[in-house]
């Protein structure tokens, strides 16, 4: 690694930046390195957080508010996806104005989103909301990234790193648990609520101990035309698979959105190579190891959020749990995850990341298509196996992708890298609710009315029909009031045999995926820039 770094404590020209408004406690408080990564995972906590506790809140929400199939995948996917398409701008944004002030106003506008969405009464305004969430998030996670990097030793940065990404993976994981206390305990809005006054810790902390940096060779304008082109690419294939069930696969408007989407794709490419200061340099896509982690990590969020998505669901509407029972089913996966994490990076440091990805992402694999096998009976003790055996394969890659991908990345490219690897996440989570959703309510139309005559129960309307469909794709019997207790049983039945074989399925296509990416992973190897820290021990 060179001496040389991309990020230094003065602005341009090497002139000192102002001093700070408030006043300083001690002169080793303000960008002492370890208070310092306590603030930004004080603040990235509550992004990642956000990103699973939700899950268990969804049936909450859903039935509270009277919310559609699709509006409570939007609540999932409005965030993930308005982090997805700002993560490269906020990070410019950072890299212009200085990383101390985006993470201040990332922190304050998500705990003000969150209060939000607390007193919201209907189902667009709690969507509406969360696309806020995400585009405050957006400005707090590669803040929180350059934080790290301007105030930790080069050779004791990839530490840092490693811990920041256990507290990602850690959140992640432990969502649905605090979501699960809250939702049985207080109400569905406690989990938004609770946004506030981690957000004011998060704010005080930041104010007392970050200190301001800037970039060298900070941007002096932003590609607005590229933001524009990817976020409607994004926009467009995201909703055409959230649509399809309801166009139809074979509709001329799935396949316009469709097709519009790889137009945005392509044209976003052809203009990021003629512009100035491109919104993603495509010169970074020439390392493969770069591009394989970038890959691996959208793969990953695939199989994971589009999967944790119907787990929620199937304990809470399948097997009659409470949200806390369903958060406590799923503490296996919390557990191997915190627990993996540190096992993690310790293997990644003394083998490289190539064989912990590989060996993770065919765990999530195996742990997949074990969850496919799960139906209305199955104990918590094999559930706990498969979840547990989750958390372990996902530790290494939660873990080990930011040094893949920052660590092979040129150093004046470093900030871009970092946002790649959040972005990758949040697409991957965005596109895996999508792409699992589509496949679950596919199986759900094709096998619903089958299985409703084969009970021998009364015939549907079509009308009757696709309104029970929409319950069953969330496991909810779609039972009428006054129905006899016989006749309510056998629509109980199937509601949840038919929604148990889209989720069956849906996991298949996940394990389908994680095969993928075990050969992506193979690809991988540590950067130049990641050696720094490789054989550091302690700070």
């Amino acid at each position: 690694m060179t001496s040389q770094t991309t990020i230094s404590a003065t602005g341009p020209g090497d002139k000192a930046p102002a001093a700070p408004s408030e006043p300083t406690p001690s002169t080793g408080l303000r960008g002492h390195p370890w208070f310092t990564l306590i603030t930004v995972a004080v603040g990235v906590m509550m992004v990642a957080l956000d990103g699973t506790i939700v899950a268990i809140a969804n049936p909450a929400i859903q039935k509270d508010l009277g919310a559609s199939f699709a509006d409570v995948q939007w609540i999932t996917n409005g965030y993930f996806l308005a982090l997805a398409v700002s993560l490269i701008t906020a990070g410019k944004l950072g890299d212009r104005f200085g990383h101390r002030q985006t993470f201040l106003i990332g922190v304050s506008g998500f705990a003000l989103a969150s209060g939000a969405i607390g007193l919201s009464h209907s189902i667009a305004f709690v969507v509406t909301f969360r696309v806020l969430q995400g585009l405050f998030g957006a400005l707090l996670m590669p803040a929180a990234l350059g934080l790290l990097r301007a105030t930790f030793p080069a050779e004791k940065l990839n530490m840092a790193i490693g811990l920041w990404g256990m507290v990602i993976g850690a959140s992640t994981a432990g969502g649905p648990i605090l979501g699960g206390v809250l939702v049985e305990h207080v109400n569905w809005q406690s989990v938004f609520f609770i946004n506030v006054p981690v957000g004011a810790i998060a704010l005080v902390l930041g104010l007392l101990i970050l200190r301001d940096h800037r970039a060298e060779n900070a941007p002096r304008s932003f590609d607005i035309l590229g933001i524009v082109l990817l976020s409607g690419a994004m926009f467009c294939l995201v909703w055409a698979l959230i649509k399809a069930p309801t166009w139809g696969w074979g509709s001329g408007t799935t396949w316009a959105f469709l097709a519009v989407s790889v137009l945005g794709f392509a044209l976003f490419a052809y203009w990021e190579q003629r512009v100035k200061e491109p919104l993603i340099p495509l010169g970074l896509f020439r390392s493969v190891p770069l591009s394989a982690g970038v890959v691996l990590m959208v793969l990953m969020a695939i199989a994971f959020m589009g999967g944790l998505f119907f787990v929620t669901f199937y304990l809470q509407n399948v097997h009659g749990m409470s949200p806390i029972d369903a958060g406590l089913h799923l503490l296996p996966l919390t557990g191997m995850m915190i627990v993996g994490s540190p096992l993690a990076g310790a293997a990644i440091t003394k083998l490289g990341p190539r064989i912990p990805l590989a060996g993770g992402m065919a765990a999530t694999a195996i742990a997949m298509f074990g969850m496919s096998t799960l139906d209305s009976n199955t104990g918590s003790g094999v559930m706990s196996i498969w979840f547990a055996l989750l958390g372990l394969g996902l530790a290494p890659v939660m873990v080990g992708a930011t040094e893949v991908i920052v660590g092979n990345a040129p150093m004046e490219l470093s900030g871009v890298a970092g946002g790649l690897q959040q972005a990758a996440m949040q697409i991957g989570g965005s596109l895996g609710t999508a792409v699992l959703g589509a496949v679950m309510a596919s199986r759900v139309d094709n096998d619903l009315a089958g299985n409703w005559a084969d009970a021998g129960l009364p015939k549907l309307t079509q009308p009757q029909l696709d309104a029970a469909a929409e319950a069953v794709q969330v496991g909810v019997a779609p039972i009428a009031p006054n129905t006899p207790e016989t006749i309510a049983a056998k629509i109980t039945q199937v509601a949840h045999d038919t929604f148990i074989s889209g989720m069956s399925l849906a996991c298949l296509v996940a394990a389908g995926v994680a095969v993928v990416a075990v050969f992506v992973a193979l690809l991988t190897k540590r950067g130049e820039n990641a050696e720094a820290g490789a054989g550091a021990a302690h700070i």
